[in-house]
């Protein structure tokens, strides 16, 4: 049998004793026995999972909810044959390392799972408690088929660029405008000047006057959208980035010169992507709204998009600055574009709960290196109660409001609902691309209980994205989590966010007019 080196490391890692991965953020007793794969359900804690929390953080943090972690199963031939497929998620490695070589962050609900097998693989734990967030096994080895969710050599990691490919838009020209304007970008991060100087000329002649996809793109545009102010702010930009480019290739390679070249190119070509962006936005139908199934109409949706500021501070037992390559900063300041197009009822949910303030002064309540998490208030509930529950999704056992599980296939977009309660799998569509995918660093989702679709309230994550654990269209997220939102400015943040920290401010700075209300 062929084993990857990522399988053999797993493996090697795997004969360690260590401490099961906590699934879900359990806050009632049912007691379960702590093993390689041990979870708990969403609703019910182990009294055994407590003292061991109290003892080995020392803390008195409740469980929260968990998007990464079933533990991975003791049968050590299926746990090879799976590893050896493709290369596991980050959270999958973390779960087989020693307890002390864990960070000891056990406040794990509702994260997505990362296991390659049940634990009732290994025939140890209760079966009940430990299904509760297991991918499907079709899912471990799903391949995206789109390459807007990472398919093939190149993973787009870009959240700017997969927010304008998230627009539901048809234009054939804009798309190959965007191609072209972001291929200036790949090729300066890669120092292949001559090439974004060819990428330079080639969307200057695209936009010239009476060019036939000029002319589309802007016959594509509603009537109140400036298309062609933007486009004509696009040309003394393609200029600038000319020059910047032209700059840096007569510097020494590496001298200041250069640098400063560079840096001015990459300032140009900042301003050319957001006039991009306006240009795409301004290709939505007028109205335009992704239809939603009536059953759901007593719950928040956001038609459209928002955008939402968070300020983050460090908690009492944390170091008070955030150290971010080398440099201190007294706040974590983050933006975050919300998108209602793809995930209308979640982002909805999420932007109504900023705008109640819900998140202010909450704490961070997981930080692992894989994800950040939080959005379990204080108390026995382990979401909002504060709204009236939906008569189609009903209330969680402490009367949190509910939202059902939303995914947007790629190929029912723009146009067609999202899938409700039923991951993508479970549609019999395995392995195809959703509209957003877990791809950028600072992705948001939304958590769940692995085997509860529906019990979703408020609870997010940030995924702190790497294409190396887990691909986009390769890992257990895409399909299985509503991907509703990136971080678009402050992302780098997320890397010294510490369990702890504590939400100062989140407000909802643009799109609130888009929230509504049942």
């Amino acid at each position: 049998m062929k084993i990857t080196v990522s399988a053999l490391l797993v493996l090697l890692l795997s004969n360690t004793s260590c401490q099961g991965f906590v699934v879900v953020s359990p806050k009632t007793t049912t007691t379960t026995t702590t093993t390689t794969s041990s979870s708990s359900s969403l609703f019910a804690t182990s009294n055994q999972q407590d003292d061991e929390q109290l003892n080995n953080n020392n803390n008195n943090n409740k469980e929260k909810n968990n998007p990464f972690a079933n533990a991975i199963a003791s049968n050590m031939v299926g746990f090879a044959v799976a590893t050896s497929v493709l290369w596991s998620s980050p959270a999958m490695l973390f779960s087989t390392l020693p307890s002390s070589m864990q960070n000891n962050n056990n406040n794990n609900n509702m994260m997505p799972s990362v296991a390659m097998a049940k634990e009732k693989a290994s025939g140890s734990g209760d079966e009940s408690i430990n299904n509760n967030m297991m991918p499907s096994s079709s899912s471990i080895v799903a391949m995206a088929k789109e390459k807007a969710s990472g398919s093939g050599a190149r993973v787009n990691k870009d959240a700017d660029s997969l927010l304008r490919l998230g627009l539901p838009i048809t234009n054939k020209e804009v798309r190959k405008l965007q191609t072209d304007i972001e291929n200036i970008n790949i090729d300066l991060g890669s120092k292949r000047k001559a090439a974004a100087l060819d990428g330079v000329k080639k969307v200057k002649t695209q936009l010239v006057s009476n060019n036939k996809a000029l002319t589309s793109m802007v016959n594509a545009c509603r009537p109140d959208a400036k298309c062609e102010t933007f486009v004509q702010n696009m040309d003394p930009l393609l200029s600038e980035l000319s020059l910047k480019i032209a700059a840096s290739q007569d510097a020494f390679t590496g001298s200041e010169q250069e640098r400063t070249a560079i840096d001015g190119a990459y300032k140009a070509w900042n301003t050319l992507q957001q006039e991009l962006t306006n240009l795409e936005e301004g290709m939505v139908p007028a109205g335009y709204r992704t239809p939603v199934p009536s059953e759901y109409s007593d719950l928040p949706q956001l038609q459209g998009r928002a955008t939402v500021e968070f300020v983050i501070k460090k908690g009492p037992d944390t170091v008070g600055v955030f150290n971010i390559n080398g440099n201190n900063y007294p706040e974590a300041k983050m933006t975050m574009v919300i998108d209602g197009y793809v995930a209308p009822i979640t982002g909805g949910n999420f932007i109504e709960l900023v705008q109640k303030g819900f998140y202010n002064n909450m704490n961070i309540q997981r930080s692992d290196g894989f994800v950040v998490q939080t959005g379990d208030p204080d108390g026995e509930a382990v979401g909002y109660t504060g709204g009236t529950p939906s008569k189609a999704v009903g209330a969680g056992p402490k009367g949190e409001r509910l939202v059902p599980l939303e995914i947007m296939p790629l190929k029912d977009y723009p146009g067609q609902e999202a899938l409700y309660e039923r991951n993508i799998d479970e549609d019999g569509r395995g392995g195809e691309a959703t509209v957003l995918p877990f791809s950028s660093y600072g992705a948001m989702g939304w958590a769940r209980e692995e085997y509860s679709p529906n019990s979703g309230s408020s609870q997010f994550f940030w995924l702190l994205f790497d294409s190396d654990l887990t691909p986009a269209g390769k890992n257990l997220l895409d399909g299985n989590y509503p991907c509703f939102g990136y971080v678009v400015k402050g992302a780098d943040f997320l890397q010294d966010v510490k369990e702890g920290d504590i939400i100062t401010s989140a407000k909802v700075t643009q799109g609130v007019n888009n929230l509504k209300l049942p």
